[in-house]
């Protein structure tokens, strides 16, 4: 750890939907949702004004819905969020040299490499005035945003310290004070413990930070293994050294998809995963990476989440290789004791990833293997498969950007039954009115920003749902 407070962590507040209420006026103080606006689809952000609701991400919208139904639900604009990202990590990259993103609304600045002079001496002081500062530009680049700041001697309790006074706040942890402000807290703040680790420890007698430093090591990597068990050693002391890296490569390649009625034939889980590596691959390729780590994702009609993963001896881009490694751990899954009955029972999600990239490829990997012919690629034998059930869908997305020839911009309030219900306001404008258009209007068009149209960023979110993630 440093001697001085002089790690930074920012977090955006509510990004997805504080970008959606800054752009659309008649929804300033309004409750606002953004995610998947389907009976099927997940809350990627919500509004401080609806999590009064209780509405929270990756809650079912349909939950969200029956929580707060007076609420907009968005299905997201990754455009506006982009470019609000980019005014972020700009103003950041002014600040320090030293900027690590980590999405498009968090990133860690390491303030000693800042060439500010007045943070020559890293002061609690000096520090604290420094974020207050740059917190007033980040507003400002972003025409009216607010973020949530910590500051600390380490990456773990910056990121802490910028939790604790959400939204719009700012917490500078004294150097020597990190343990004394760990220690009432729930040991879930330690990144990594979540509900299932949580319940682990909490069996054994471990629900604060504080209990958490009364076992040993040893007795840590008993209960929650080795590589866990030591991190979680030192993380309840606040030991933390990581260093604040400024180009943070792309970790992973996924693609997912989200069904309204629930799956439950195996051989069209089966093609809906080869599909979906073949999408992965071809980003991989487009990007020039390939990647070790074969993951897929199901998600249960209970809503619970399962995976499996497979990691290859030398990275591959190659979508035979990555739907081979998926069929096999789909059949993992499949004969599972409690998996398989669970995978029959009905599945509303599945998704591949890759992860463990690198900028080269093993051109012949597997080549002297044994395999199947698959020439014909998958879609050929699966004919006979049915569809999936998805979406109906518009065209004309709850939340998208417009304009029509005679009244202007604006965005799509809702649509359905042949029509499609526009308010027409702007971030400059007062809230608009609203008018119904037929759904063919040829006098409407969606709006993209000219950006938008030319980006393709490999490691963005694929096809999740409601095209979105999460922010923190």
């Amino acid at each position: 750890m440093r001697r001085e407070a002089s790690v930074l962590h920012l977090d955006l507040d509510a990004f997805f939907a504080a970008v959606e209420q800054r752009d659309k006026p008649s929804l300033r103080g309004r409750p606002v949702v953004v995610g998947g606006t389907g009976g099927r689809g997940v809350v990627a952000t919500a509004s401080y004004e609806a999590r009064i609701y209780g509405v929270r991400s990756a809650m079912s919208t349909r939950e969200a819905r029956s929580r707060c139904p007076h609420a907009a639900f968005l299905s997201g604009r990754f455009g506006a969020y982009r470019e609000a990202s980019r005014a972020v990590m700009g103003a950041l990259r002014e600040a320090s040299p030293l900027v690590e993103p980590l999405s498009l609304d968090e990133a860690f600045v390491d303030l000693a490499a800042s060439p500010d002079p007045t943070l020559a001496d890293l002061s609690v002081e000096s520090v604290t005035a420094f974020a207050e500062r740059l917190r007033a530009r980040v507003t400002e680049v972003t025409d009216g945003l607010t973020c949530s700041v910590g500051v600390a001697t380490s990456k773990f309790m910056a990121k802490v310290a910028s939790d604790l006074d959400k939204p719009d706040g700012l917490v500078v942890v004294a150097p020597g004070t990190e343990r004394e402000l760990l220690r009432p807290m729930s040991v879930t703040v330690i990144p990594g413990v979540g509900p299932a680790t949580a319940d682990r420890l909490r069996r054994a007698g471990v629900q604060t930070v504080a209990d958490l430093e009364q076992v040993s090591q040893e007795e840590l990597v008993r209960l929650v293994g080795s590589a866990h068990g030591a991190g979680l050693f030192h993380l309840a002391r606040a030991h933390d050294d990581r260093p604040v890296v400024a180009e943070r490569e792309t970790k992973s390649v996924s693609v997912e998809g989200t069904y309204d009625s629930d799956l439950s034939d195996l051989r069209l889980m089966e093609h809906l995963l080869v599909r979906q590596s073949g999408e992965v691959a071809a980003r991989l390729a487009k990007a020039g990476l390939s990647g070790r780590t074969v993951t897929i994702k199901v998600r249960l009609h209970d809503f619970t989440t399962t995976s499996r993963s497979a990691t290859l001896p030398e990275p591959t881009d190659n979508p035979a290789v990555v739907a081979r490694v998926v069929r096999s751990l789909l059949a993992e899954l499949a004969a599972g004791v409690e998996t398989g009955p669970a995978l029959r029972a009905g599945v509303r999600l599945l998704g591949v990833g890759v992860s463990g990239l690198a900028d080269w490829v093993q051109d012949d990997l597997f080549a002297d293997l044994e395999a199947p012919d698959e020439s014909a690629g998958p879609d050929e034998e699966a004919d006979d498969l049915p569809e999936p059930p998805r979406a109906r869908s518009s065209g004309w997305a709850p939340g998208a950007d417009v304009v029509h020839d005679e009244h202007g911009r604006g965005w799509v309030w809702g649509s359905g039954r042949g029509v499609v219900t526009v308010r027409f306001e702007t971030r400059e404008s007062p809230a608009g009115p609203v008018r119904s258009f037929p759904i063919d209007d040829p006098a409407l068009h969606l709006w993209q920003r000219p950006e938008d149209a030319a980006t393709d960023d490999p490691g963005a979110p694929g096809a999740r749902e409601g095209g979105l993630s999460a922010p923190g």
